[in-house]
């Protein structure tokens, strides 16, 4: 079997081996057809001024202690770094006499921390895809058993017909290694993300229930009303057929509906009694006071919608703005919906807390205060009107120590 067939053979008798186990076998062949004492196989990593020669095996019969894997900057004032930047061979016969006119020189650090005595090398590219190189092998001392202790001009020509196959091999299995890794990485990184988001969402929700309580801390009597507006928002988002991702927003965002009263004039907020001019244009700038709280953070967009167009009426006679029909948010329709039946159910110190049965008449029929066909939008009327019963059990399930007295 020739050369060529040999190296084959024991490439292809593991076809899965690492990048590791296949340089060493690479090494040790390239030594046992030598008569190399030593010998490292690097690897080019790295990009543009980043590059650099990891040496992936390192063999030495002299020295008992395991060698120690480097790397070394590809630059071609080293020997290394000069056949990965030339993809020539070279042949040295004495690593500490290389004339002064080569760009290259040894370092001879190595020698100096153990003891062993660098001879002569032979260093040689391993070319992969398109004929680059993709790394180098580096033979040193050859032991004589006929000739002179360098390496010759016919290693090299052994050499130069299975460096492409034994570099394609190489440059496959650290392909591999690289995409088995990254796989690794990634799953690890997805698995720290998920882990992330999970805290992160976590948080959010906490800081949006504080904010929304906070919003409520000088109301009086207003319990789990926040709770409720929420899952009364999801449950008409649900009918009127919207998205899982609007529902699921609302659900939270619902919760921040009046949160521009934390920016009212408290001495207005606390009035017992009705409110003049100034006081209600001051009541009225709530809605814009939460959108200006809210639109800062792209979570809380919904959020900052619902508290900005909440008060407006269907037929244009609501505020800040006075939009008409569809010109309101659909998020912000449906909170009216949700704001206003809780409303009725909720007792409050200018009236009593409304049985569900009144609470959908008013709702659906109005009264001396609510003109429906005024105030809300007719389709999600419709739907609360044939499942409002729905809403009843969020009220049975979310409800506070309130007594129905009407």
């Amino acid at each position: 079997m020739g050369l060529v067939g040999q190296f084959l053979e024991f490439i292809e008798s593991a076809p899965n081996q690492s990048l590791r186990s296949l340089s060493d076998r690479v090494l040790r062949k390239c030594r046992d057809l030598t008569g190399a004492e030593a010998g490292t196989v690097f690897m080019l990593r790295g990009q543009g001024r980043h590059r650099h020669l990891e040496a992936v095996s390192a063999q030495n019969d002299v020295i008992r202690a395991k060698p120690t894997l480097f790397s070394v900057p590809v630059s071609q004032t080293s020997i290394v770094g000069y056949v990965a930047a030339t993809g020539e061979t070279l042949l040295l016969e004495d690593a500490y006499a290389i004339p002064a006119d080569r760009p290259y020189n040894f370092n001879p650090a190595f020698d100096q921390r153990t003891g062993f005595r660098t001879r002569s090398i032979m260093a040689f590219a391993l070319k992969g895809f398109r004929d680059r190189p993709i790394g180098v092998v580096q033979l040193i001392n050859r032991r004589p058993v006929e000739g002179p202790p360098a390496f010759l001009p016919e290693h090299e020509q052994m050499i130069a017909p299975v460096n492409h196959i034994v570099g394609r091999a190489l440059e496959r299995a650290a392909t591999l290694e690289r995409l088995t890794e990254r796989n690794r990485a990634l799953t690890r990184e997805r698995r720290r993300v998920a882990e992330l988001q999970a805290e992160t969402e976590r948080a959010f929700m906490v800081s949006v229930n504080l904010l929304a309580r906070a919003a409520e801390v000088h109301d009086e009597d207003t319990g789990n009303h926040i709770l409720r507006v929420n899952e009364y928002s999801h449950a008409l988002a649900t009918w009127a057929g919207c998205s899982r991702a609007f529902c699921h927003e609302i659900r939270f965002s619902a919760a921040l509906h009046d949160v521009g009263k934390m920016s009212v004039d408290q001495a207005v907020l606390h009035k017992k009694g009705r409110l003049d001019d100034r006081e209600l244009a001051e009541m009225r700038r709530h809605p814009v006071y939460g959108h200006d709280i809210l639109v800062a953070s792209d979570r809380l967009k919904m959020a900052a919608e619902i508290a900005l167009y909440h008060h407006e009426q269907w037929a244009g006679t609501g505020y800040p703005h006075g939009l008409k029909g569809e010109e309101i948010p659909l998020a912000a329709r449906i909170v009216a919906i949700a704001d206003c039946y809780d409303a009725l159910r909720s007792a409050r110190p200018y009236k009593p807390s409304f049985s569900h049965q009144k609470a959908v008449d008013i709702l659906l029929n109005g009264d001396d205060r609510l003109d429906p066909r005024v105030h809300f939008d007719p389709r999600l009327l419709s739907l609360f009107a044939g499942r409002h019963a729905e809403f009843d059990a969020i009220w049975e399930r979310l409800k506070d120590q309130e007594t129905v007295t009407a």
